[in-house]
């Protein structure tokens, strides 16, 4: 397997971000933010979607570290920060602007009603595969809207 490594400038960029990290599953005592150096980050096993073929009966999950630069303040809502080993599953990552410039606020929507929701100075995201795959027979499913 091809280690993802992925850089987002913008919006569109971070939509494939998400398409990435879309179900991937971490503990909220993998989330970390550094006020003084505006690093915001968390590490995930991120469901593998970009090898799924419709007839597997299995699949895979690797080890993803996501980060955001230029990040002013952290806010969160739907899990208590102080359950460190609960369980969060990540659905989508969306950017809204604030006015005509790049800053705004990058919301990572979780499963169940949660989101931590990052006041950015401009979109400066990385995503990166730390560690090797394992195998899963788990696929994620969602419900139609």
């Amino acid at each position: 397997m091809a280690d993802v490594k992925l850089l987002a400038l913008d919006a569109d960029d971070l939509a494939i971000v998400s398409a990435h990290m879309q179900d991937a599953v971490f503990k909220v005592a993998d989330l970390s933010f550094s006020p003084r150096s505006g690093l915001f980050s968390l590490v995930a096993n991120r469901f593998v979607w970009e090898k799924v073929q419709r007839s597997a009966k299995s699949f895979e999950r690797c080890r993803a570290a996501l980060s955001f630069k230029r990040v002013g303040a952290v806010r969160s809502i739907g899990f208590d920060r102080r359950k460190t080993e609960e369980v969060l599953s990540l659905l989508a990552i969306r950017f809204t602007a604030k006015g005509e410039g790049p800053d705004g606020v990058v919301e990572l929507v979780l499963a169940g009603g949660g989101m931590i929701a990052l006041d950015v100075e401009c979109i400066e995201a990385q995503l990166a595969d730390t560690g090797g795959a394992w195998e899963t027979t788990s696929r994620p499913a969602h419900e139609a809207d």
